[in-house]
């Protein structure tokens, strides 16, 4: 069965819910807004529904990781699992992590060899529920918070490998920012384009790019690299991925 039909009450969950019932409103509403779309965007991705992904930010990421050779990856907030499951068949020894109990049935049901998933909040491995470390960590759209984004990064440095690359890939702030003032704070919705069939689609924490780079370096993350994938339908940049080392 892919999607349990309540959260898990094994080992761990009281902790979970610890954490989420201590996360500030906004962030609650995230989490709460993708518990109930999961089935809704797993069909979306699956189906490839989501055209700017198709075309343009899927092939973005998967070139950017490509060009760091890992052998092994992390994939924060994994989501359905489209991002490892693609990086396990290429090799890559694989822990997707998400807070979404449905999300990491779903990916770990039919995963290839060498992707393995586990239910983590951001906040959770911020707080040390992660003692390994990779060659690369990718967030593929999935830095949507304040201070839940703020404490992970606080965490990235130890879980990369010496030489590790930080990957994270994110909305075009400048693009992002659409006719609302260009300045750090919650939005009322993601700006991320969604299914129609999305419910209650929650607030996103929105960051300049000098915000971006400011957080890299007061977390000892080096910025590397900095691209821009363009969406040749509109000559506009469908995103913006940041390459980083501790």
């Amino acid at each position: 069965m892919l999607l349990p039909d309540h959260c898990d009450d094994g080992p761990g969950a009281q902790g979970r819910a610890g954490l989420h019932a201590s996360l500030h409103e906004p962030e609650a509403a995230i989490l709460a807004s993708w518990i109930g779309n999961a089935l809704s965007w797993t069909r979306a991705i699956r189906q490839g529904r989501i055209l700017s992904r198709v075309r343009v930010t899927n092939p973005a990421i998967l070139e950017a990781i490509a060009r760091c050779n890992p052998r092994s990856l992390l994939d924060l907030g994994c989501g359905e699992g489209w991002l490892s499951h693609h990086c396990a068949r290429q090799g890559i020894a694989v822990l997707g992590t998400d807070a979404v109990d449905h999300f990491t049935s779903i990916a770990a049901d039919g995963a290839p060899p060498g992707a393995r998933f586990l239910t983590l909040s951001h906040q959770e491995i911020a707080a040390g529920g992660l003692s390994e470390r990779f060659d690369v960590v990718v967030a593929n759209f999935s830095l949507l918070g304040d201070h839940s984004v703020e404490r992970l990064f606080a965490a990235l440095p130890r879980l990369l490998s010496a030489g590790g690359n930080l990957l994270v890939q994110t909305l075009h702030p400048l693009l992002a920012c659409a006719d609302q003032p260009y300045a750090d704070g919650w939005r009322e919705s993601s700006g991320m384009h969604l299914p129609a069939s999305f419910r209650d689609q929650a607030p996103w924490y929105f960051r300049t790019l000098e915000s971006w780079v400011r957080l890299f370096h007061r977390h000892g993350l080096r910025l590397q690299d900095v691209r821009e994938p363009l969406d040749v339908m509109s000559g506009q940049p469908a995103s913006i991925i940041f390459r980083a080392s501790a």
